[in-house]
C-alpha cells in the first residue's frame, strides 16, 4: 500500500483489522466504492482530450500536439516533486489528511537508508490524524461486536482503539521499515502517472508483487508479502482475544492487510490527478 487511502510504496497510513473473520464492514465497503469512482471520474476527464478549436483568420494555425514541457521545467512548477528530488521522500496526504510520504511522482529520487526508512514510517504512523482514524474504526467494530472477548462499554471500546493503533503502527513498520531494511528493498511507491486507466491501475495493483531494490532492480515484494504476514502472526496470537487466536484468523487478517494495501496503491496511483484537479478548479476564477 505502505505513504497509502515500491516494496509497496505503502504510506505510513494505517492499515485497518478486519472488523469480524466472515464480515467486512459496509461502511469501509462504501469508503472504498466511493474512492473508485473519484479515480475512475478523474481518469476519464484526464484522458478526454478538448476539442480542437478552429484557428482566427489571419492567425497562424497552431500544431496539433505542442511540445510538451520537459520534465526539468515540470519539476521546477512542481514544487512536490523538486522536494522529493531533494529528500527522497513526500510531505502529500492522501485526501489532504492520511499520510502518503512514501508516494513519489519522480523517479529520479536518491535511495533511502534503514534509517530514513524507519523516520519516515514512524512520521505516518504516529500522525495525529491517526487517532480519529483509529477511533473509528474502534467505534464501528464495537456497533457490531466483533471480536467479542473485548466486550462492550468504554472499556471494550478502550481495548478495541488500542488494538487497531497497534495493528496499523505493527504491520506499518514491519512492511514499510523493518523488512526493507533487512532486504535492501525500497518502500516507496513510484507512482506512472501517465497511460490508459486500466494500464495505471494494472500497474499499482502489481506492485503489491513487484518491489523495488535500493539499487533501483526489482524482485518480488518479500516485505509487503511476508512483512504483513509477520504482523497478522504477532497481532493476533499476542493482545487479541484469546478466542480469535488461531491460524484462520491470522490468514483472515493477512488477506485483509495485502487487500488494502492493493486499493491503497490505486489510490496513490490516481491520488496526483485528483489533487491536480481540485486545485485547478480551488484557483479557476468566478466567472
Amino acid at each position: 500500500m505502505n505513504q497509502t487511502f515500491g516494496v509497496t510504496g505503502s504510506s505510513p497510513a494505517p492499515r485497518p483489522r478486519p472488523f469480524s473473520v466472515n464480515n467486512a464492514p459496509r461502511l469501509f465497503t462504501l469508503i472504498v466504492l466511493a474512492i473508485l469512482f473519484l479515480i475512475t471520474s478523474a481518469a476519464a476527464q484526464q484522458s478526454s482530450a478538448p476539442p480542437a478549436q478552429k484557428p482566427d483568420a489571419g492567425q497562424p494555425a497552431q500544431p496539433a500536439n505542442p511540445p510538451q514541457a520537459s520534465s526539468q521545467d515540470t519539476t521546477t512548477q512542481n514544487p512536490n516533486i523538486k522536494q522529493q528530488e531533494k529528500t527522497g521522500t513526500s510531505n502529500d496526504r492522501l485526501f489532504f489528511a492520511l499520510p502518503n510520504f512514501l508516494t513519489v511522482e519522480s523517479k529520479n529520487v536518491p535511495p533511502l537508508t534503514a534509517g530514513q526508512k524507519f523516520k519516515v514510517v514512524a512520521r505516518g504512523a504516529f500522525d495525529p490524524i491517526q487517532i480519529p482514524w483509529y477511533a473509528i474504526q474502534a467505534g464501528i467494530s464495537q456497533a457490531e461486536n466483533s471480536e467479542p472477548g473485548y466486550g462492550q462499554g468504554a472499556e471494550g471500546y478502550g481495548k478495541r482503539f488500542g488494538a487497531y493503533a497497534a495493528d496499523g503502527t505493527i504491520e506499518n513498520f514491519f512492511v514499510g521499515a523493518i523488512f526493507p531494511s533487512v532486504l535492501r528493498q525500497d518502500p516507496r511507491y513510484f507512482q506512472m502517472g501517465q497511460g490508459g486507466f486500466w494500464h495505471r491501475t494494472g500497474y499499482s495493483v502489481s506492485r503489491i508483487f513487484v518491489a523495488r531494490t535500493d539499487s533501483g532492480h526489482h524482485m518480488f515484494n518479500f516485505s509487503e508479502i511476508f512483512g504483513s504476514a509477520a504482523a497478522a502472526a504477532i497481532s493476533t496470537y499476542s493482545y487479541h482475544p484469546s478466542a480469535d487466536r488461531n491460524l484462520g484468523n491470522a490468514g483472515s487478517v493477512w488477506g485483509t492487510q495485502v487487500g488494502y494495501d492493493t486499493i491503497t496503491l490505486v489510490i496513490k496511483e490516481f491520488w496526483p490527478d485528483i489533487r491536480r484537479k481540485a486545485k485547478k478548479k480551488k484557483e479557476a476564477p468566478a466567472p
